[in-house]
């Protein structure tokens, strides 16, 4: 079943981001590897892109696991937690609906 993994920052995230990166993509990737990973990415701070010095304001990530259960241990050890980065993480069952 798919999961919604979201992610709220503390304020003013972005050098503890940039820091632990490396290690977070590590983790997408190897989902992304299995065949599991549906969607990943942050949130803007501001309506762009690229926010530079204004960072991000938290992550969504929409992947398959076996149960909600591996879902919030999965993402329990995410480098960004470790790293201080999210001050809150949401684990939800997702319904795909649309792309077909």
């Amino acid at each position: 079943m798919l999961y919604a993994i979201i992610s709220e920052d503390i304020d003013n995230s972005l050098e503890k981001r940039t820091v632990a990166r490396p290690a977070h993509i590590e983790r997408l990737q190897e989902l992304q590897n299995q065949g599991r990973l549906v969607l990943a990415g942050p949130h803007p701070a501001i309506d762009s892109e690229n926010p530079g010095s204004a960072g991000f304001t938290g992550s969504l990530i929409i992947a398959e696991f076996d149960s909600l259960l591996d879902a919030q241990k999965w993402a329990s050890i995410d480098p960004y937690i470790k790293a201080g980065v999210y001050a809150k993480t949401t684990v939800k069952p997702f319904k795909k609906v649309f792309p077909q």
